[in-house]
């Protein structure tokens, strides 16, 4: 997916820490790294929701480093952080139903485990820091396409704990003069996306339902709308956040996404087209804490990180199917 790099830039003096790097997207963001000549990638991971196969294919490669540990610890940050040039930081507990059922562990992953890293990358004289936030942090602000500077109040424990690591990476960066860029994911998807265990995305779920002829359950009327945006682009972004020479894009959060929306129900239907299914979803009552429409404004990241998103919703989705159904 990524023998062209996204932009021209040499990588070969510079090592990375990706936190999350067992995870979907960390896992691809160290592919990237790695395919484009980097001098060092260490990927960090518990592998409570990260897979090991994720990484398997790294393993071999010289300049590859796994370090498996809970950011929770500060001195697996410690040592996870020596000899880095660059933080890129994925690690979280994900999903809104799990934090309403279990907030304590989203908190003390999202948030402490946050404080750690960036604690231990001041430590190391690490200067730049890019970190995964996530759309859900404009909760109640009703307003569309969502705009970086107009947030509403959380609606859930995972929300909270995202917007507490924007808070904190301002402090930092004013208190220790560190650079840091926050990225706001909007339902990010492509391959490697487990459809696996009660927290698993739309997309990975709807796909494995409809190769499997089974039940698909649709939460709601399927009307809520996403800016559902792939792989490829968050993984051009992460690139360009954590190279950005620009000196107005630090210290800021950016919208990542393709700046179109789709509703569940539409998305279904261009799933059930690509896999020739006739198989009709199975509705069910809405879910607590979720947003009910989202689309975001780009308008930012494509002026201060120069980001375009470089797939379609429609393309990534035909990409998708093809990695998950082995065609």
């Amino acid at each position: 997916m990524y023998l062209k790099p996204f932009f021209e830039h040499d990588l070969s003096s510079l090592s990375f820490l990706i936190t999350g790097g067992g995870g979907f997207i960390g896992s691809h963001i160290v592919e990237y790294l790695l395919l484009h000549g980097a001098k060092r990638v260490r990927a960090i991971d518990d592998f409570s929701t990260g897979f090991r196969s994720n990484v398997a294919p790294f393993l071999t490669h010289p300049a590859f480093e796994l370090l498996e540990g809970d950011l929770r610890h500060y001195p697996t940050c410690q040592q996870a952080c020596a000899g880095i040039d660059i933080v890129c930081h994925q690690a979280a507990i994900g999903s809104v139903p799990r934090s309403i059922q279990n907030p304590d562990y989203t908190t003390s992953v999202n948030v402490d485990g946050f404080v750690n890293i960036v604690k231990a990358a001041k430590e190391q004289g690490i200067k730049r820091v890019v970190y995964a936030s996530s759309s859900s942090v404009y909760g109640s602000e009703p307003t569309l396409p969502k705009v970086e500077e107009r947030i509403g109040k959380p609606l859930s424990p995972y929300a909270v704990s995202k917007y507490a690591a924007e808070l904190y990476a301002g402090v930092f960066a004013q208190v220790y003069g560190m650079d840091f860029i926050g990225l706001r994911y909007f339902n990010v998807f492509g391959p490697r996306q487990s459809p696996k265990g009660a927290y698993a995305a739309v997309i990975p779920l709807f796909i494995d339902g409809l190769l499997r002829q089974e039940p698909v359950y649709i939460n709601g009327n399927g009307d809520q709308t996403r800016d559902f945006t792939f792989i490829t682009n968050v993984v051009q972004v992460n690139i360009r956040a954590m190279l950005t020479n620009n000196p107005d894009a630090l210290n800021q959060v950016y919208n990542v996404a393709v700046g179109e929306r789709f509703s569940v129900l539409a998305l279904y239907q261009m799933l059930s087209e690509i896999l020739q299914s006739n198989s009709q979803p199975v509705f069910r009552n809405s879910r607590s804490g979720d947003i009910e429409h989202s689309l975001a404004d780009i308008s930012k990241a494509q002026k201060l990180l120069q980001y375009h998103p470089l797939v379609s919703f429609k393309e990534g989705l035909q990409i998708t199917v093809s990695y998950v159904s082995g065609k």
